[in-house]
């Protein structure tokens, strides 16, 4: 190759590359030696190496030939991976989500009476003494529509944007019981319904949860699954008559779980596959405590949060 000069059968090869010297290994070269070498030659992410041919006239004798080089990158990097590398991938963050003045003004028109009930009527401390938050002060926040913020208005709620959403959620978190309270019911407890839901299950349900009169939990964690979502162990079996599920298992911290009307339940059901293999596949069920077998353990004693009602279902 053109640039390149002298070669020698030692352990170590040294190249002269355009007056630049390096020493490498034909086995495991230098990595930064790699990268100036395949600089140099301005072979892009194609670097030379060393191979040994055998040709009958002339023996064995090395010679070179072109390997493509790992990526440094990939193709859709992420904007935290980028910052890391040293660059700012300015299309991911400007220009900055500007709101609409219709937005604003509607935002505008709820931040005022959100703000004034939580400076008027919702009394932080007794929520954390009582370890509950009062029946007055759950109806005030029905009213204000807070547990359907981005829910539809087709179905009775706000239908607001994540951006307007955030700001309320600077008010509600006055309060962390009330906010956890508003955040497991609508941020993950409703959630599967709202986005993965038919419309015979958005129909039936959203309307009634957008309004507060029945509260959602999600319940996802078990005494022995924690992070390790794969390993719940509750099981859903398919009555013989193919017409329901019966679910059997124990989810613990459940927020909401004590006064939840609907919950997001996960559970193992097991699967034939196209070659006829059995297997466990996680699925999420809608279970309504009206549908009988929900039982919940005792309010768990927190520290913090008091007014949350976490437990054990």
């Amino acid at each position: 190759q053109k640039g390149v000069k002298g070669f020698s059968r030692r352990k170590y090869l040294t190249e002269t590359v355009q007056g630049e010297k390096f020493s490498f290994s034909p086995i495991a070269m230098n990595f930064n030696g790699l990268l100036r070498v395949s600089k140099s030659l301005k072979l892009g992410r194609s670097v030379l190496m060393p191979r040994v041919g055998h040709r009958a006239s002339e023996g064995c004798r090395p010679c070179w030939h072109k390997q493509r080089f790992f990526r440094t990158d990939s193709r859709h990097m992420t904007y935290a991976k980028e910052l890391f590398l040293g660059r700012v991938n300015k299309k991911e963050v400007f220009p900055y989500p500007e709101i609409s003045q219709e937005e604003l003004d509607e935002i505008n028109q709820l931040v005022a009476p959100v703000e004034r009930f939580f400076n008027d009527d919702v009394d932080s401390k007794k929520i954390d003494h009582e370890a509950k938050i009062p029946p007055e002060t759950m109806a005030g926040l029905k009213e204000l529509g807070l547990f359907g913020i981005q829910v539809p208005e087709e179905y009775g709620g706000l239908g607001l944007s994540n951006t307007m959403y955030a700001r309320l959620g600077e008010i509600t978190a006055l309060d962390a019981s009330i906010s956890v309270t508003l955040a497991a019911h609508q941020a993950i407890g409703l959630k599967g319904i709202l986005i993965a839901g038919n419309d015979t299950q958005k129909a039936k349900y959203l309307p009634k949860l957008a309004s507060g009169e029945h509260i959602a939990a999600f319940c996802l964690t078990e005494p022995g699954s924690g992070s390790d979502a794969a390993s719940i162990q509750t099981r859903a079996t398919l009555s013989e008559d193919k017409k329901h599920y019966l679910l059997n298992g124990s989810k613990i911290w459940i927020s909401n779980g004590g006064i939840a009307d609907i919950f997001t339940v996960f559970a193992r059901t097991e699967v034939v596959d196209e070659e006829g293999n059995r297997k466990d596949k996680i699925t999420a069920f809608i279970v309504e405590r009206a549908h009988g077998g929900v039982t919940s353990g005792k309010p768990e004693d927190k520290l913090g949060i008091r007014g949350s009602n976490s437990r054990q279902n």
